[in-house]
């Protein structure tokens, strides 16, 4: 009889058929009795191609159905199962393969009906019975929840609209109903009962609440399910969602970009159903999603939007438009945003507010605006794309430039401002445009105070790389100068003293490239720390101070006197939470922990660059190691962990992934000395770890990912990382083990991953699940003692895993070997490890106990040793591997009590008994006494 509680390969020989079909069908059958998966798929599938025989061609289709039940590919087993249904209906096998991956797709009676038809063919197999009752009581339960959740539905509903009810119960069914659209059976029964419609009336009754319900359960509804998305857009209408979205109430605004995103990822291949016949119906979604994109680039240039809802609108641009992964060669998104926004983009960069007639803003928008414009620009794949973009924007700013009127131009300087803090290049190109230097002359000698304030922001953000700052000291110093020194105006002689903070750094940490004199840059630090502490100054002018330091701090001096100035430190802390500053807190935390890069100075190279009279950079005393340490601990008692876990909380529009990397930077810095790790997790630094390693550029997560292995590999996991957290750092440790990483990266990933696996199986499983089980092996052969101890140590706490015992059973490899071998090593830490993992092993399996005695003709004496050492870690865990060999084989025993292991074991045995030795002695003991229940040795007769 077919047992249906294994998934059986069918071995079935056919005469008169072709032979490579044959052979095909038999490597797949080999490759999927060894657990080769894929293999067999691939062996199945040629055979399929080249089988003409209908009932062979059937066997084949059900074996592959197999494969892909392994590997939970459900839509593709169900899809082989039924071709071979279709060749002989009676085929049970076929019939309770689908069964099953009809069930694991929820589609319940249709796995009902193939399982009473196996039951019918086979009425007494157990296993068929009990799937037929087990389903038939779950379409029961489902049933009755259905039912259930209409009428809860209709209540929620009837409470929402009744004038009657109170509004804590009204809060109540809202709350209920959006929860229930989370869960997809729950938001299927809203959208059968005539749900969306209703919501829209929530939404047309204009209270803010019900609006925000009514939201909250539309994105429920719509995350991952395209046909529900498409109903939404339709008969909500695009239109609405965007004059929701246009309101001045945060809460509602973000709620309603929520619901876009949700809409646009289901759109965009979010929803991974197999919808059948509809498919077709439900595939076709590029019109509705160019007319988001269309309906968003209106919104941002509307002066109906409020500056929440443009700030929306420009993040689901920057999020949605420009190429994930840029091996996709397709752009089009980005170059039809272009053509059809690139101008109402700029329009938000040039708004300033201190004019009259401007589009509504938050102090966000232009930064998120330019941080669009770079994502566009970097998103265009050739120069024709680059230049268009380019000519674009020069052609808009021209056109606003006017002699006769000085809003229009002003308008023309602050859109450059924001070019400049987004494609710099392309900013870069436009301020060295005949006329724009005169114009920004020109507005810095106006005598109001908003030409002033535009010219002078323009000016700073023109000088922000190295090479356009020489043009600027030629050129700019002296009238940023005379600002600075002449205006009574502390807003416009801030912006002129960050100017030149920018050109005072050009020479970056260069103590040789100085571009003032001797203590100006002091002076220019000592005023921008006056301005930071002061809190009579509005926020946006002490914001521009931090601008300052994060240029400045490139000094050595700036950075000692910063970091000793704790009020300073503080101050900066608390403006960070102010998310439009974070990269220059950021960049000035990066320079006062010297976390950025350095490039390794080569004496040889020094000497020939020297006689060649070449540039030499030469490093600052107060650079050196412990004048940095020195910063570190000060910035560690100011609360700069902390701070950072605030930041790491930023929005992601404003967040760059240039911005999580430079604080990646800083926590790495931070975390270097292990008697501040516990401080560092104290103050939320493990929490604020993770997302920096799982998202932003490949060095920020290298960097966060190190950091992460740092405090993971000294400090208790279960209170670093607490909860779910702690699955979520196996991940950045797991890519720590690439052997393109260093080997301070390797040796502490291994600590960290060593300390998670000893915690419980189901982090040991995620660790196997991360695929780092070969890396450990490998790194169990490097060369690197310490790096081998760390991963022998490691492999010691996964061995209680059953797929690690199945790798060390399989034949053929080398892995029990190296474990033996490695137990006879003189390293007292890696024989620890080593013989720790053996006795494990050994114990969880006996195969493996009989195993050792094959891989090397060095093992008894090995055993042996470790039975003798010194170390009573080592000596317990010898002889505990002895005990399971001797309750392993009748054979191996009796070679064991033969040899000089029962002298050993006698002497262990007869010690007196010793808390530090005990371990041991009571192993030797065990031994014996197994030994004496065998009958290989008897005890003396008095």
């Amino acid at each position: 009889m077919y047992r249906c509680t294994e998934v059986a390969i069918d071995c079935v020989q056919y005469s008169g058929e072709i032979a490579d079909p044959v052979q095909f069908k038999e490597e797949g059958n080999k490759h999927f009795q060894a657990g080769e998966i894929d293999k067999a798929i691939e062996c199945y599938t040629k055979a399929i191609k080249s089988c003409k025989d209908k009932k062979a061609l059937a066997v084949i289709y059900r074996n592959r159905s197999a494969c892909f039940l392994k590997k939970e590919n459900y839509n593709n087993a169900v899809s082989d199962a039924s071709k071979a249904i279709d060749v002989d209906a009676a085929d049970i096998k076929a019939l309770y393969r689908r069964c099953q991956a009809l069930e694991k797709l929820g589609k319940l009676d249709m796995a009902f009906k193939d399982v009473q038809r196996c039951a019918t063919l086979e009425p007494k197999n157990k296993t068929f019975l009990e799937t037929l009752r087990r389903l038939g009581a779950d379409i029961q339960q489902k049933l009755k929840t259905t039912f259930s959740t209409d009428s809860r539905v209709q209540n929620m509903f009837d409470i929402l609209f009744s004038d009657e009810s109170d509004k804590e119960k009204q809060e109540k069914a809202a709350n209920n109903l959006i929860v229930l659209a989370r869960e997809d059976a729950g938001a299927e029964r809203i959208f059968q009962n005539n749900g969306v419609p209703l919501l829209v009336q929530l939404i047309d009754t204009g209270k803010p609440e019900m609006i925000l319900a009514a939201i909250r359960t539309l994105s429920g509804m719509c995350t991952g399910h395209r046909a529900r998305a498409t109903a939404i857009i339709h008969t909500v209408g695009i239109s609405k969602l965007c004059s929701i979205m246009a309101v001045d109430n945060e809460e509602i605004v973000l709620a309603t970009a929520n619901l876009f995103q949700c809409v646009y990822d289901s759109l965009s291949g979010g929803d991974k159903r197999n919808y059948g016949k509809e498919e077709a119906l439900v595939l076709d979604s590029s019109k509705d999603l160019k007319d988001i994109l269309l309906a968003l680039l209106e919104m941002i240039a509307s002066k109906k939007v409020s500056g929440h809802g443009r700030d929306q609108a420009l993040n689901l641009l920057t999020k949605n438009v420009p190429r994930k992964d840029k091996k996709n060669t397709d752009n089009s998104k980005g170059l039809f945003t272009i053509d059809h926004g690139l101008k109402k983009i700029l329009k938000v960069c040039g708004q300033v507010p201190d004019l009259p007639d401007q589009l509504p803003l938050t102090e966000n928008t232009q930064l998120i605006a330019s941080v669009l414009l770079n994502k566009l620009y970097d998103d265009m794949r050739c120069d024709p794309e680059r230049d268009h973009f380019r000519d674009t924007c020069d052609e808009y700013i021209k056109s606003k430039f006017d002699p006769n009127d000085m809003d229009r131009n002003i308008h023309a300087i602050n859109t450059l401002s924001g070019i400049l803090q987004g494609p710099f290049d392309v900013g870069n190109v436009l301020a060295g445009r005949q006329g724009v230097m005169e114009m920004m002359v020109a507005l810095c000698g106006s005598e109001r105070e908003v030409d002033q304030l535009v010219a002078v922001e323009a000016l700073i953000h023109a000088s922000t790389k190295t090479s356009k700052a020489s043009f600027f000291i030629s050129n700019g110093v002296t009238l940023l100068k005379d600002m600075y020194k002449k205006t009574k105006n502390e807003k416009i002689k801030i912006r002129a003293l960050v100017g030149l903070c920018k050109l005072g750094s050009a020479g970056g940490d260069d103590y040789s490239m100085r571009q003032f004199a001797e203590g100006s840059t002091e002076k220019l630090a000592k005023q921008c720390r006056k301005w930071l502490c002061n809190p009579t100054l509005d926020v946006r002018t002490r914001k521009w101070a931090v601008e300052g330091l994060a240029y400045l701090t490139n000094d050595a001096d700036v950075k000692d006197d910063f970091v000793e100035d704790e009020a300073a430190l503080r101050a900066m802390f608390e403006l960070s939470k102010d998310k439009t500053i974070l990269y220059a807190v950021a960049c000035t935390l990066v320079n006062c922990t010297n976390s950025y890069d350095k490039k390794e100075i080569i004496p040889e190279m020094v000497q020939l660059a020297k006689f060649s009279k070449q540039h030499v950079p030469e490093q600052h005393p107060k650079d050196k190691k412990d004048f940095i340490e020195r910063r570190v601990k000060r910035l560690l008692k100011a609360g700069v962990t902390s701070a950072l876990a605030v930041m790491v909380k930023a929005d992601n529009s404003i967040l760059t992934d240039q911005t999580k990397e430079m604080l990646a930077r800083v926590f790495l810095a931070l975390a270097e000395d292990i008697k501040d790790r516990g401080t560092i997790v104290a103050q939320g630094g493990g929490r604020a770890l993770l997302p920096l390693a799982l998202e932003g550029t490949d060095k920020g997560k290298i960097k966060a990912s190190h950091a992460l292995a740092k405090i993971a590999a000294v400090s208790n996991p279960e209170i670093a990382f607490p909860a779910e957290r702690i699955y979520e750092v196996v991940r950045p440790l797991v890519s720590l083990l690439n052997t393109e990483r260093d080997g301070l990266e390797n040796f502490e990933a291994l600590l960290g991953l060593t300390n998670l696996a000893a915690l419980n199986d189901k982090l040991r499983v995620k660790i196997l699940k991360e695929k780092a089980l070969p890396e450990i092996e490998n790194y169990m052969f490097e060369e690197h003692d310490q790096i081998r101890q760390a991963a022998t140590e490691c492999m010691c706490n996964l061995v209680c895993c059953k797929e690690v015992q199945d790798r060390y059973l399989e034949d053929g490899n080398d892995k029990l070997k190296l474990l033996v071998l490695l137990c006879g090593e003189d390293d007292v830490q890696l024989q620890r490890a080593a013989a720790g993992a053996l006795a494990m092993l050994t114990a969880a399996q006996k195969k493996l106990a009989v195993k050792i005695t094959k891989v090397t003709g060095q093992w008894l004496e090995i055993i042996q040793r470790l039975c003798i050492h010194d170390n009573p870690e080592i000596q317990h865990r010898g002889l505990v591997t002895v005990f399971n060999m001797l309750d392993a084989d009748e054979q191996l025993a009796k070679k064991l009590i033969e040899c000089e292991l029962l002298e050993i074991l006698t002497y262990v045995a007869k010690l007196e008994d010793n808390p530090k030795k005990q371990d041991a002695i009571n192993a030797a003991r065990a031994c014996l006494s197994r030994a004496m229940d065998t009958g290989l040795i008897k005890p003396f007769s008095n």
